[in-house]
């Protein structure tokens, strides 16, 4: 029997959770990085009841519960025709969940995808390194905008070992 947090597909009653776990988690994540009042403008961009219900309806959101509380959430998307993840937080004391909702959003990807792209914020050097045992590298064509740093790994890649 598996312990620790389940991880699952987002459904319609997740969305308020989802939003919470926003507001409680991602804020405190963001705040040391961009400060207070941007922080709070980039969760209330970003983790809204609008913009999460539009991401579960279309199948891009996966969350890891543990014991009826989210431990995970993350999301990818389309930019252009390019797949994008688009969220992934874990709660610091569920180590490895990170890299289990990142290998799920991707084994999730349509057939015939071959690459699969995710952003940061510059200053996040905790996701940057993330990012790169995960096998995903800068591109040496992207450059950081608007303080998002955009990464890129083979769908199918393996990633790089610890």
């Amino acid at each position: 029997m598996e312990s620790g947090p389940i991880v699952r597909s987002a459904g319609r009653d997740d969305v308020m959770a989802i939003c919470r776990f926003g507001e409680e988690h991602v804020l405190a994540c963001y705040t040391p990085l961009l400060g207070e009042e941007e922080a709070a403008r980039q969760v209330r961009m970003w983790w809204n009841t609008t913009n999460i219900a539009g991401a579960v309806a279309r199948g891009a959101v996966v969350v890891a519960e543990d014991g009826g509380r989210l431990a995970g959430v993350g999301q990818r998307g389309l930019d252009g025709g390019e797949h994008v993840i688009r969220k992934l937080y874990a709660l610091p004391r569920y180590r490895g969940l990170g890299s289990r909702l990142l290998e799920v959003l991707i084994g999730r990807l349509p057939a015939g995808v071959e690459r699969v792209y995710a952003e940061h914020l510059v200053a996040d050097e905790r996701a940057a390194a993330f990012f790169e045992r995960e096998g995903f590298t800068v591109e040496p064509s992207a450059r950081p905008r608007l303080g998002i740093v955009r990464r890129v790994r083979g769908s199918t890649g393996a990633r790089r070992p610890s």
